[in-house]
């Protein structure tokens, strides 16, 4: 069946995280996903694995298609700006200025094709002091006080050892690029997308992360109060997350823990309490989830519908039953780096389902299959081959 983006063509110039991932969830869905490669290739191919197929590499280009161009050499210029005058996204994520100065910036392929999605992924923004940085993922968990909330008010600052920002900026990016070609499906027009990892991650973090900084006044600006733990606790033989948010939830736990005089405790007695006195409240759930298993408290706090889970592993997750049952983690066969696991696309559309539509290609495999399409004839190709303005491996 065909996806929800099938007949989209995206010209695909990024390379690392950001803006393949975003790339991914258009091809998934549908949309044919020409990502253009310097003859090195996307510098994520090189991070380890079989045959030059990094796993990372694998799971965030697949369902696309690899043209190998030489933007240095005019004929290659000539070849990508060919191509834009038939795609209907155009997405790169060079630092700002970059772009206009190797003839692919916004002015210039609009000139092109005025229908164009033209998308720009930049770290910091087009303007500012930090525009001009070199900028990868722990900058900004920096900046965005991703670390002082991951390290604790009052602790030292941690990375979270996800890349958290390129994530968001992807998943941002790919909403905005279907946001943006619904509107010019509406309107008939192409329009500039500009997004910034430092603007999506703020964005992204700010609704509870940022909730005592929200109301400027002095009521609305308290300092919270200070948790020296998070929400995952030590059992007798491992680890489970347990969080009381509702009052109603907290009545629960102290039940399962029969604990029920904590409910008679003035500290506890109330949702505001409870947030009031976190630190006291989580402590004292710790010293007592210590006691027993971890297949324990999963099914007495259930019992009480208290919300928890267990803490799962890399090496474990895909054993466990409700990932199972989601069928969420499958396999197959890539043709170079052989049995691979990966996520299915999230998403489920029973109409125009999204799916894994074929691996991550190998540098430059469909250079010569798409010059085809664009109505480039076998000797023209032969020619830009031999110029080097091409790397044609398939």
């Amino acid at each position: 069946m065909e996806g929800a983006l099938d007949g989209y063509r995206i010209i695909d110039m990024t390379q690392v995280i950001s803006g393949p991932m975003a790339t991914r969830v258009l091809a998934d869905q549908g949309a044919d996903v020409i990502k253009i490669e310097p003859p090195s290739g996307d510098i994520l191919r090189h991070m380890g694995g079989p045959g030059g197929m990094s796993p990372t590499f694998a799971t965030i280009n697949r369902s696309k298609r690899s043209v190998v161009l030489d933007l240095k050499k005019a004929e290659g210029l000539e070849v990508l700006h060919r191509m834009v005058r038939g795609a209907d996204v155009f997405i790169q994520n060079s630092r700002p200025g970059i772009a206009d100065r190797m003839g692919i910036g916004e002015a210039a392929l609009r000139a092109l094709n005025p229908r164009l999605i033209y998308v720009s992924i930049s770290g910091f923004g087009d303007q500012g002091p930090f525009s001009h940085k070199r900028v990868y993922d722990p900058l900004i968990q920096g900046m965005t006080t991703l670390t002082e909330i991951q390290g604790g008010r009052g602790e030292r600052p941690r990375l979270i050892r996800v890349i958290v920002p390129d994530k968001v900026t992807a998943l941002t990016a790919a909403q905005s690029m279907t946001a943006a070609l619904l509107a010019r499906e509406r309107t008939g027009k192409g329009q500039h997308v500009r997004l910034s990892m430092l603007d999506a991650v703020l964005a992204f973090v700010w609704p509870e992360g940022m909730a005592y900084e929200t109301f400027i006044s002095p009521e609305g600006s308290k300092t919270p109060p200070v948790a020296r733990r998070d929400l995952v606790y030590e059992t007798l033989d491992g680890y489970v997350v347990v969080s009381t948010v509702a009052y109603r939830e907290f009545e629960g736990f102290c039940r399962a823990a029969e604990k029920q005089t904590w409910l008679d405790d003035p500290r506890f007695s109330s949702t505001a309490a409870l947030v009031a006195n976190a630190a006291e409240r989580l402590e004292m759930m710790a010293a007592v989830i210590r006691t027993r298993s971890t297949e324990h408290w999963l099914e007495v706090l259930d019992g009480e519908d208290v919300p928890c889970a267990p803490v799962l592993t890399r090496a474990n997750v895909h054993l466990d039953p409700q990932v199972i049952a989601n069928g969420i983690l499958v396999e197959s066969e890539h043709p170079v780096a052989g049995l691979m696991r990966q996520p299915r696309p999230a998403e489920e559309m029973d109409g125009t389902p999204s799916a894994i539509r074929g691996p991550a290609p190998m540098l430059g495999h469909d250079t010569r299959g798409v010059l085809l399409e664009e109505g480039f004839s076998s000797e023209e190709i032969d020619v830009l081959e031999k110029s080097g303005a091409l790397g044609v491996q398939g």
